[in-house]
């Protein structure tokens, strides 16, 4: 009965990180790369949409700046970058309280 039990926990597991995965968002890249601040940027991806993105930030070693959303879908989002200074900085993607890092970097000048 034990070995049920533990089986039907896993398997609920598995199956929440399974539907977890398919519907995580991932960034696959910006346009333009290199912007100014207060200019307007694509974000392209998946999973995008505001069932799953609460919010996209312009991160750096420090801290993560919130960026405007203007746009969302599931595969785009038009956002305003925010007052920054110039540097690289990696685009972030919000989900329930965690702020997730992606490996996509885009330049302010």
């Amino acid at each position: 009965m034990k070995h049920m039990a533990s089986r039907a926990i896993l398997g609920t597991f598995l199956l929440h990180s399974l539907l977890w995965a398919q519907a995580s968002p991932k960034i696959t890249g910006v346009e333009p790369g290199t912007a100014k601040v207060g200019a307007n940027i694509t974000v392209n991806g998946e999973n995008l949409g505001k069932e799953v993105v609460e919010a996209i930030y312009f991160s750096d070693d420090a801290k993560d700046y919130k960026a405007e959303v203007s746009q969302q879908s599931a595969t785009k989002l038009v956002v305003k970058i925010p007052d920054l200074k110039a540097g690289p900085y990696n685009i972030s993607v919000k989900v329930g309280d965690n702020i997730f890092i992606q490996p996509v970097r885009m330049t302010v000048e």
